[in-house]
């Protein structure tokens, strides 16, 4: 199995072979998945909770889509049509010559 990957703005969604054994189930906002929020607009990328659970350990955030898939929202991008299947989340950084910040939409 060839694994998929999606990007929306600055979130891309990386398909793993299974859940981590260190990851938990992480809190829901607003009956939402919050991926990431933007800074200046108040927009986010989101998946609804009914279709996918978000998880997370010390290291990163996964997502697992259910059997009848999900769509990632966001106000400002085109709606992604999510397979089935587990994540990993990553947000894209900024790089500053001595730090390194998450990109905002």
């Amino acid at each position: 199995m060839k694994p998929k990957m999606y990007r929306q703005g600055d979130v891309l969604l990386m398909q793993i072979e299974a859940m981590p054994a260190s990851a938990e189930e992480s809190e829901l906002e607003g009956g939402r998945i919050i991926l990431a929020h933007g800074e200046v607009t108040g927009h986010a990328h989101a998946v609804d909770a009914a279709m996918a659970r978000i998880f997370a350990d010390r290291e990163a955030r996964f997502l697992e889509v259910g059997e009848n898939g999900a769509d990632l929202v966001h106000e400002e991008h085109a709606t992604i049509a999510l397979a089935p299947g587990v994540y990993r989340v990553v947000r894209q950084r900024e790089y500053l010559p001595n730090s390194a910040r998450f990109v905002a939409d």
